[in-house]
């Protein structure tokens, strides 16, 4: 259900495209609450998800390489690669011109699953908020795993319910060690139940699932499968940021957990980070 301002939403003479209609008729038929403090929030979400969903498309038609983060590679006009496989935003190079190479350069470009997820997070807000903001925003980027700019505002949670633009997680609990990247894929939720994860392609619940069933350890009888984590960016944030803009304050950047464990998910990421910076 939807609800503006804490009363319920009212659909009438509110026009949207069919992508952004469908998204909103899942959020009517369920009972999870999406609440908004007015309709220009609720229309900035809509917009962001379609976008993402964008974003997703143009890197799954894209030339941009699945791999590991020991053989990651990028532009290095516009990105350091580091030692540990990520990509550092160089000096002197607006954000939104090294966010939007990867897609106009994608063959230039190789990285994993939750890197791609993050990438197509920035990519969509790029598209949402303009140019001049986002480069003012993400000035100090740098894409290795589920790292992110705090502006980004990346979150996780376990849920029934999954709308177009959410990422969702599918493990492989016995994966084979030998192709261990395919421990699982973090895959963006696109319209008509269909996932777009980096490497694997557009696919449906069950070919998702069979995909990563090739890749488990031999003898083994324990499915791939779709989990209940949702992992988005933070819808409200980003409304409230490209509303009254951020200015000059300063904001603490958050510290790099460099695991070199591919396609894991933003939860399995956290625990490393609070593991290494909690101690």
């Amino acid at each position: 259900m939807i609800q503006i301002s804490g009363m319920p939403f009212q659909s009438n003479g509110f026009t949207v495209g069919s992508i952004e209609n469908e998204i909103i008729q899942k959020m009517i038929n369920t009972r999870v609450l999406y609440s908004y403090s007015s309709s220009n929030e609720l229309l900035f979400e809509l917009n962001l998800r379609k976008k993402i969903l964008e974003s997703a498309r143009e890197m799954n038609s894209s030339q941009a390489e699945f791999t590991t983060f020991q053989h990651a590679y990028c532009n290095e006009t516009y990105w350091h690669r580091t030692n540990e496989g990520g990509f550092l935003l160089k000096p002197n190079v607006n954000p939104s011109d090294a966010i939007l190479d990867i897609f106009q350069s994608s063959s230039l470009y190789a990285f994993e699953c939750a890197t791609a997820c993050i990438i197509i997070f920035y990519h969509a807000v790029l598209k949402s908020i303009g140019k001049p903001l986002f480069n003012s925003l993400f000035q100090s980027l740098y894409l290795y795993s589920w790292h992110s700019d705090p502006d980004l505002g990346i979150n996780t949670y376990y849920g029934e319910h999954i709308l177009p633009g959410d990422v969702v997680y599918f493990r492989n609990p016995d994966y084979n060690p030998t192709t261990s990247w395919y421990r699982g894929v973090n895959a963006v939720t696109m319209r008509g139940r269909s996932f777009f994860g980096h490497g694997v392609g557009i696919k449906s619940t069950q070919e998702m699932i069979g995909f990563l069933n090739k890749y488990r350890r031999p003898g083994s009888g324990q499915s791939a499968y779709l989990t209940k984590l949702v992992t988005n960016p933070s819808f409200q944030r980003l409304f409230a940021i490209s509303t009254f803009q951020r200015g000059s304050v300063p904001k603490k950047q958050y510290k790099v957990c460099h695991h070199n464990k591919s396609s894991i998910s933003f939860l399995h990421y956290l625990s490393y980070y609070y593991k290494q910076f909690n101690q």
